[in-house]
């Protein structure tokens, strides 16, 4: 059984509440208007036919309620996401093992309420957020207690980056050109929030929390040797900060701090990034997932080219198991396999 752990739907009220509130919302949200199987129910299960002993687990998509609402605006838009997307889990079991809960951060108490309640009450396999807040880190106190609450509960955080064309890649520049902000900065969002969690030591202050970094944890596999040998030297570079003392009150070192995070497989068909992210995480640390539909097929395509990628590893029964399933139902405590 393939259990794939990271997709996108918008349930129908959400959709057209989104739609409302948002308006005509740029870059991502032309991206996610112009892909039917985003919203509509016969063309998602038309991608997902192809394949056998196969269900998918659903969040939303982007543009995360905190970038088109206002803050008092989105545990309600939360809260109709997250109706949504557990009702389509109980309509439709066959295709959808479970479903990750929208965590509405800028609530006054940090969206702790909405995710107690989905968690509790709607059964979530976890809580989604993204790797900011309206260009705001997510080590800033402001968010203490939501991870406060995913350490007391134990249930996992799936991260999606988020940045969009109004980030620019040179300071002199108002804009980001060619699509950088979305290809090589979404991987960026997602290392530098995990950074943020390591060195604000959130990690060591709440040592039981589970975070799922998306896109196979980004840019940290390839960068080992920086972000071990080269963090080992923290505070070699800088003046104005006692980065040094920093790194020696840390109870592990940086590197250990990443291969605690976990990933999924989602990389867009490349074997070789596929390759590197195990290496970096070991088949323990990764979940089997395909970001549906983002894919240039509009469907299937990377769903059948990650199969197919982790089909073709040199991997026993059992770590390719780990991966399509059995570390899903580790983290969430679920059994999705019956």
């Amino acid at each position: 059984m393939r259990i794939d752990a990271y997709n996108h739907f918008f349930p129908k009220k959400y959709f057209e509440k989104m739609i409302e509130v948002a308006g005509g919302h740029k870059d991502i949200g032309k991206r996610v208007r112009g892909i039917p199987a985003i919203h509509d129910l016969d063309e998602r299960f038309r991608s997902m036919d192809p394949f056998d002993n196969y269900k998918q687990i659903i969040s939303i998509a982007l543009p995360p309620p905190e970038e088109y609402a206002k803050p008092d605006q989105t545990e309600e838009l939360c809260q109709i996401a997250n109706d949504g997307l557990a009702e389509l889990c109980q309509k439709y079991p066959d295709r959808f093992a479970g479903f990750v809960a929208q965590a509405p951060l800028l609530a006054k108490d940090g969206g702790v309420r909405e995710v107690e309640r989905a968690l509790k009450q709607l059964g979530a396999a976890g809580v989604q957020i993204n790797s900011n807040v309206n260009g705001k880190p997510l080590d800033r106190p402001e968010f203490e207690a939501f991870w406060a609450a995913m350490d007391k509960n134990g249930m996992p955080v799936w991260v999606h980056p988020t940045r969009g064309a109004n980030l620019p890649d040179y300071i002199d520049e108002k804009k980001s050109l060619y699509e950088i902000w979305w290809t090589f900065g979404w991987p960026y969002e997602t290392s530098a929030f995990m950074a943020r969690l390591v060195f604000s030591k959130t990690l060591d202050k709440y040592p039981n929390l589970k975070v799922i970094a998306h896109h196979l944890g980004a840019m940290v596999p390839y960068f080992e040797g920086r972000v071990g040998p080269g963090w080992d030297q923290l505070g070699a570079r800088t003046t104005d900060e006692d980065y040094v003392a920093l790194r020696k009150s840390l109870k592990k070192r940086p590197l250990d701090y990443f291969k605690d995070f976990y990933a999924d497989s989602a990389v867009f068909g490349s074997k070789p990034a596929t390759e590197c992210g195990l290496a970096f995480y070991g088949v323990d640390h990764v979940v089997f997932a395909s970001d549906s539909p983002f894919d240039p097929e509009k469907g299937p395509g990377y769903i059948r080219d990650t199969i197919k990628i982790i089909d073709s590893l040199d991997l026993s029964n059992e770590d390719r198991d780990k991966i399509y399933y059995k570390n899903i139902e580790k983290l969430t405590g679920k059994k999705f396999v019956k």
